[in-house]
């Protein structure tokens, strides 16, 4: 079984307890906060926290004074180090990676919404979800990626991600080829940056845009971004399974969200508001399997190609993938990670 590459490795929070050097967190925020209640539950002291120096002011975060690095490596000979953040910027990976050539990194990986730890009931407890969507990769590439994508989140060592980074542009060259006859439907379309890339790998050739962003700032920006483009018609609602209102966490950036506080927004089930796609982007923040059963016939009489992201939800990196095989079984999945630190911007790609 595919789950079976996991033996002979520890869970990243049983690696962090057995250490003996001092450990300590590189970054502060939401990210560290949450790897910071894990680090208590499992008894992990983390001796102190740095962040890199341009953004050292000599304050704290959570009741630690937050260092720099050259003060980390003066104070202990031999730290092991937490990422407490998230990033896609190529300099700061880069500094991650440098780091990681001296000292010994992890880069503890919890959802974004909802529950999950990535231990060892974890992947027991769903090792049968685990083999059949390995089963339905169509490619090596996909059976590489998911592989170290189980690695990475099970022992939150970064060279398993580095491992299976690829540019985004690989998808548009080898898997989803876009032509001037697209019906392109964008979920979660934030300011408009997919629906430019869309532009560009197009050559502003297609047959229409339909834009769903619930996030009011968001959607005024998306609105003011994309005016120029013909036959485009954006709609302010949250993609959902029906048609309904839900309350949304309205953040004016990529994390807003449907959540258990927030203003009111409209939901809306895709099938009910379009008739046909030939392409579907879907990004909405923990949404997606609700977004993908709002949307089973187009998906159905369609077949359209899909852009879908895996890492919202603890176990999304399983069942999305097994959800769009049953809604569309002709559909061939594949799956790719482009280079962010932890395992977000992994991607499932369909298309037949």
């Amino acid at each position: 079984m595919i789950i079976d590459i996991l033996n002979g490795e520890n869970c990243v929070w049983e690696s962090l307890k057995s250490e003996s050097e001092p450990i300590v967190m590189y970054g502060m925020g939401n990210g560290a906060e949450a790897i910071l209640r894990v680090c208590d539950e499992y008894k992990i002291k983390v001796s102190d926290i740095f962040a890199s120096d341009e953004f050292v002011r000599g304050h704290s975060f959570m009741g630690y004074k937050v260092m720099k690095f050259s003060e980390i490596i003066e104070k202990y000979s031999n730290p092991v180090i937490i990422i407490g953040f998230a990033t896609q910027k190529e300099d700061v990976l880069e500094r991650i990676y440098s780091i990681s050539k001296n000292y010994t990194v992890y880069a503890p990986e919890l959802p974004l919404f909802g529950d999950g730890i990535y231990d060892n009931s974890f992947f027991e407890d769903n090792k049968d979800y685990i083999e059949q969507t390995y089963s339905l990769m169509s490619d090596e590439s996909s059976r590489k990626t998911f592989e170290n994508l189980m690695l990475f989140k099970f022992t939150g060592k970064i060279e398993y991600l580095k491992k299976i980074n690829v540019p985004r542009n690989e998808v548009f060259q080898n898997i989803i080829r876009l032509n001037s006859n697209e019906k392109y439907v964008d979920l979660g379309a934030y300011d408009g940056d997919t629906i430019n890339e869309f532009i560009s790998i197009t050559g502003g050739q297609y047959d229409s845009i339909t834009a769903f962003e619930p996030d009011r700032k968001n959607f005024k920006k998306l609105i003011s971004n994309v005016s120029n483009y013909s036959n485009l018609t954006a709609y302010e609602y949250a993609s959902w399974n029906k048609t309904e209102n839900l309350s949304f966490s309205g953040k004016a950036g990529r994390m807003s969200s449907l959540y258990s506080s927030g203003y009111e927004v409209e939901a809306r089930a895709l099938d009910d508001v379009i008739g046909k796609a030939t392409y579907i982007k879907i990004d909405v923040e923990g949404a997606e399997y609700e977004t993908l059963i709002g949307a089973k016939r187009i998906l159905s009489q369609c077949s359209p190609s899909l852009a879908v992201s895996l890492y919202h939800r603890a176990k999304d990196f399983f069942m999305l993938p097994l959800l769009v095989h049953k809604l569309a079984p002709e559909l061939k999945i594949y799956i790719r990670h482009h280079p962010y630190i932890p395992s977000w911007e992994t991607n499932l790609y369909a298309t037949k």
